[in-house]
């Protein structure tokens, strides 16, 4: 067989003058005639064992035996021959990125082709499918939604034609399989046959009750039985004849934490409650990180006060805080809440919170909606088109904060406080702009009052702001802390 091999060196390779790299990784290969000689001798081989040997001796395994079959039965030859192992032609990047171009503008055509269809259907129905509901012809305004559905499914697919045309999505797998209608009275549930009878349940939980195996969980139970030759039941039917009974509970002498209190803060004016956090902003190599500590008070969303460092702990976050208050001209907060962080329980953060009468307050742990108002501000903060990848050096942060929280504080308009800056509520200047804007449109409405379906008003100002809130709320403060 050796002569059929096509000159195999030690390590299985073929044509050792054909290899145009010396030092490329070698794998095994056949020549075809070597894997048509292999496949007859193998259905050759009648004696016991025989099979076996030829694969150990030859280095095979029986999956290249029926590989091999397969393409000789096919008759495909060229199918058999070696993979050639000289270098590979590749394409130029040049090439390559025209590929992908060619891939990208194609599915854009695609997608665009789609989208007009998608379009053209739309115009109608949706103009149709309002005039009709606005009619209280519901049903011809459900059938104008079923023909845009059916129009646009097979442009979009189930979940995007739902979503354009409105329809919903579980109304169309029910329709399309519907439950199998059951006619006359339910049947009675009937009994697993292989279910215990009530007499083996009662021998079960007998042996449970037993002073013998009382103390014991059913597994032990299970164990020790299985030991002397005797079973009743798997160890799940012991512990759901229990549950049925009432006698599964934690019996074991260990500590129950008691549960978190919910924290539930309202602000009904600026300085009232104070919310902080501390995030990291990365730094100029991997690994390195300037901690950003952030102040916001949540009635007004102004950022009181911010701090960036090379570090977190809780001398920088007592400093901090004590900053805070400094920069709010010195008026204390009755609330001030932060998250479970170590700088926030540290001892010397409480002992200032303490000596300052200021109540503190912390989220659960594992929860992130407790300390909202910081979450979505650091959101907007790296969120911000101009927030760049990593800052070249602490001055760079800071540089670069100093000017995102100068514009934040008394340029953008915040959405949660009726489109003021945080400082102009922050100020108490938000209710004459607040009258400023009522007039403008007011004077915009007797201008072009056909522009209009009512009489403009500017958004309202908020009334309080709170973090969770209280169920139950004092009538005769203006902050309160329930929890």
């Amino acid at each position: 067989m050796a002569d059929l091999r096509g000159d195999l060196t030690d390590d299985g390779q073929v044509g050792k003058a054909d290899r145009p790299r010396p030092d490329r990784p070698k794998r095994r290969s056949f020549t075809p005639e070597y894997k048509l000689a292999m496949v007859e001798a193998y259905d050759a081989a009648t004696e016991p064992g025989a099979k076996g040997a030829l694969l150990r001796r030859e280095g095979l395994y029986h999956s290249h035996i029926i590989e091999w079959r397969k393409a000789r039965d096919a008759g495909a030859l060229n199918a058999l021959a070696a993979k050639p192992s000289g270098p590979r032609t590749r394409k130029s990047e040049a090439e390559k990125e025209n590929e992908r171009l060619r891939a990208r503008a194609e599915k854009a055509e695609r997608e665009l082709a789609k989208t007009k269809a998608a379009l053209e259907i739309m115009k109608s129905t949706r103009a149709l499918g309002t005039a009709l509901r606005e009619r209280g012809q519901r049903r011809a305004s459900q059938d104008v939604i079923d023909e845009a559905f059916a129009a646009l499914e097979p442009l979009l697919g189930v979940t995007a034609a739902c979503a354009v045309s409105g329809k919903s999505r579980a109304t169309v797998h029910r329709h399309r399989h519907p439950a199998p209608v059951v006619l006359g009275p339910r049947p009675a549930p009937t009994p697993h046959p292989a279910a215990l009878s009530e007499q083996e349940r009662a021998q079960v939980l007998t042996v449970l009750r037993s002073p013998r195996f009382v103390d014991k969980a059913p597994a032990q139970v299970w164990a020790t039985l299985l030991d002397e030759g005797l079973y009743l039941c798997s160890i799940s039917t012991m512990y759901r004849l229990l549950r049925e009974h009432g006698e599964v509970r934690e019996r074991r002498r260990q500590a129950t934490h008691a549960a978190r209190a919910r924290p539930e803060l309202v602000a009904r004016a600026p300085s009232q409650v104070f919310t902080w956090d501390i995030t990291k902003l990365k730094g100029p190599v991997k690994g390195v990180y300037y901690d950003l500590y952030v102040m916001i008070d949540i009635y007004s969303r102004y950022v009181v006060h911010w701090e960036v460092h090379t570090r977190e702990n809780a001398e920088l976050a007592e400093q901090f805080i004590a900053s805070a208050i400094a920069a709010n001209g010195g008026q204390a907060p009755a609330h001030v809440h932060a998250d479970r962080g170590t700088s926030m329980t540290s001892k010397p953060v409480a002992a200032l919170l303490a000596d300052l009468n200021i109540a503190r307050s912390h989220s659960r742990p594992r929860v992130s909606n407790d300390n909202p108002y910081s979450e979505a501000q650091f959101r907007t903060l790296k969120y911000c088109p101009a927030f760049p990848e990593q800052f070249g050096s602490l001055t760079h942060a800071r540089a670069f904060c100093q000017q995102f929280f100068t514009y934040y504080n008394h340029e953008h308009r915040h959405s949660g406080i009726g489109l003021h800056t945080p400082a102009s509520v922050h100020l108490g200047t938000a209710g004459q702009i607040r009258a400023e804007r009522a007039r403008t449109l007011q004077a915009a409405y007797a201008a072009n009052p056909g522009r209009f379906r009512r009489k403009p008003t500017p958004p309202s100002l908020p009334t309080a702001a709170w973090i969770n809130e209280p169920v139950k709320e004092e009538t005769n403060s203006d902050t309160e802390q329930v929890a």
